[in-house]
């Protein structure tokens, strides 16, 4: 008999900024290598023989917090890797959901009927990943592996092992973040002992976050509507500045922003919720392009919108911007005395570089590294 620990991936940043994460292969984030640390714990005193993962960094990580403990390899098998989405890998669900309605329903709820040109079924996934869960419980008898894969790749193998459908009637869930999954290997077939167990991360997150309605953006040239612009960025300003805005300089910023929707038309656009605009996003792609870094020259939500967990959204959104162009990091500016604004982008993984003199006092010149997030070629 064979042992199987089944586990999905740690939380990663296609999960925080709502992206459709597929063959995306980005980085977990800072609460992802917590839960790592909390499976790490959890394996401590449970006998491990083997260590397979996904070739996805995602997983691959996540495989490490098993593996290091034990003092064994992660074995990459790309069989196992997350459903390929095709045209719409890194895509954000609100883009998705609200330009393919009708497509977007089915692979939520009706996924073995999903397809789209260039992407793979959830019949092809179950196809790949079944042999690789079958053959590594056959050549590991009488042990226990650890193989960590992804969300949709597990709904499929579970869905084959417990003899169900892909039906809106028997659809599995998509498995939590470091859910384990225990299953048995004898005769040829497996058994379940239990499944979709995170009780290890539990007061780690409130979840709250999936729960979250996903945003969308369209790109904005701020000639269209000058006044819009405007009157976000006085907003912001008087939320900076204590509610004065005796020095707010509008044509400065607005010449600024159209110099940016010039030089790249991706670099500032309008954030939506559904039909409702929510908030704005102008990037400087031109500042920085000689040392590697992305510029983010304002970041905005309304009200409504703020201290919430939206905002990550839209800074997903500069990151992914500024990884298709090849940038290493993402810096920007935020003034001491936006405290929440400091407290976000402290979470999200900035790190003050200096400061200097602002109109209300010190400014601090912010940084993230943002890795190479890509699509990986396709196994097909």
């Amino acid at each position: 008999m064979t042992q199987i620990y089944l586990i999905r991936h740690t939380q990663a940043e296609g999960n925080r900024y709502r992206m459709m994460q597929g063959h995306w292969d980005g980085d977990v984030t800072p609460l992802g290598l917590k839960e790592i640390d909390a499976l790490s714990a959890r394996f401590r005193n449970i006998p491990v023989d083997a260590v397979y993962s996904s070739d996805l960094t995602r997983a691959v990580l996540t495989a490490e917090g098993v593996a290091r403990i034990k003092g064994l390899p992660v074995l990459q098998d790309v069989r196992l890797r997350e459903l390929d989405l095709g045209p719409w890998e890194s895509q954000f669900f609100g883009n998705i959901t609200y330009r393919f309605p009708a497509d977007a329903d089915v692979f939520l709820h009706d996924p073995g009927n999903w397809k789209i040109d260039g992407a793979e079924t959830a019949y092809d996934v179950m196809d790949r990943a079944y042999p690789a869960l079958l053959e590594i419980a056959e050549s590991h008898d009488g042990q226990t592996v650890a193989v960590v894969s992804h969300g949709v790749t597990i709904r499929c193998l579970m869905t084959k092992i417990l003899g169900l459908s892909f039906s809106p009637e028997e659809i599995l869930p998509i498995f939590k973040n470091t859910a384990v999954t225990k299953l048995l290997f004898e005769n040829g077939s497996f058994s379940v002992e239990y499944m979709n167990d995170a009780s290890h991360i539990e007061g780690l997150s409130s979840g709250d976050w999936v729960m979250l309605g996903a945003l969308r953006d369209e790109p904005f040239c701020p000639a269209d509507d000058p006044d819009f612009y405007l009157a976000c960025y006085e907003d912001a300003w008087r939320i900076t500045h204590g509610g004065r805005t005796d020095r707010f300089q509008p044509a400065l910023y607005y010449e600024a922003a159209l110099k940016h929707s010039e030089a790249n038309p991706d670099a500032v656009c309008k954030i939506f919720d559904g039909e409702t605009c929510v908030g704005l996003l102008d990037c400087d792609t031109e500042k920085g392009a000689h040392a590697n870094y992305g510029w983010v020259s304002f970041l905005y939500l309304t009200e409504a919108y703020r201290g919430k967990g939206y905002g990550i959204q839209v800074l997903g959104r500069a990151i992914v911007l500024y990884r298709n162009l090849g940038r290493t990091a993402l810096r920007l500016y935020a003034a001491s005395s936006n405290t929440s604004a400091l407290r976000f982008y402290k979470n999200c993984g900035f790190s003050v570089l200096s400061s200097e003199s602002g109109s209300d006092g010190p400014l601090y010149l912010m940084e993230k590294k943002v890795g190479s997030g890509r699509i990986l070629q396709s196994i097909r």
